[in-house]
């Protein structure tokens, strides 16, 4: 079996790693590892056409992003991160499930400065927090049209003001479908081209 396949299988069912025990985490992190060793792209950044586009999340550590699912009637939906190199963009999309007619989405966009060919500093810079059908969400590739038309959305959309709000982003593995991530507050990404 390839390193591959033995993440995608470890994963399997981890509905994005809320489901995962202690157990799972370490099991995963393990194939992570094995298959970060296998990386068939060692300077992701200068892979714009592999790096580009959409991508869902299948796996994170990442409590705050697992975190909407802790509010009463609200579910997590889909959650991807969209690249955009030849912009030094980056947009986080998290679509939420709550009652019919009520889905909502959380939004945040940033830039990025490439530090070495593997890592990006990332700067937060626009937040939006809203009902997909406020603002007639289809899929992240037309919102993010919109992001970038400089459209505003109702009701929560403003700049992230502080300078502060940075972080990091390492891409530890890409290949044409699969891209392994790794964060400045130690959670680990697997993601999947949409």
């Amino acid at each position: 079996m390839s390193e591959k396949t033995a993440l995608l299988e470890a994963i399997a069912g981890q509905n994005r790693g809320l489901l995962a025990s202690e157990i799972d985490r370490v099991k995963i992190l393990a194939a992570i590892e094995r298959l970060e060793d296998h990386n068939p792209t060692p300077k992701p950044l200068e892979a714009a056409d592999l790096l580009a586009g959409n991508w869902r999340l299948l796996y994170t550590t990442n409590q705050q992003l697992l975190g909407f699912d802790r509010f009463p009637l609200l579910t997590i939906g889909q959650i991807y991160q969209s690249i955009r190199p030849t912009q030094n963009k980056v947009y986080n999309i998290a679509e939420i499930i709550g009652l019919p007619f009520l889905e909502g989405l959380v939004s945040v966009a940033a830039s990025y400065e490439p530090v070495d060919q593997r890592r990006v500093n990332v700067t937060f810079q626009r937040s939006i927090i809203s009902l997909q059908r406020f603002i007639n969400y289809r899929s992240p590739g037309q919102f993010i049209e919109q992001l970038e038309a400089g459209k505003k959305f109702f009701p929560l959309d403003f700049n992230i003001s502080n300078r502060n709000q940075q972080g990091w982003l390492e891409t530890t593995y890409l290949d044409s479908d699969l891209r392994l991530g790794r964060g400045n507050e130690g959670n680990v990404f697997v993601l999947i081209k949409d």
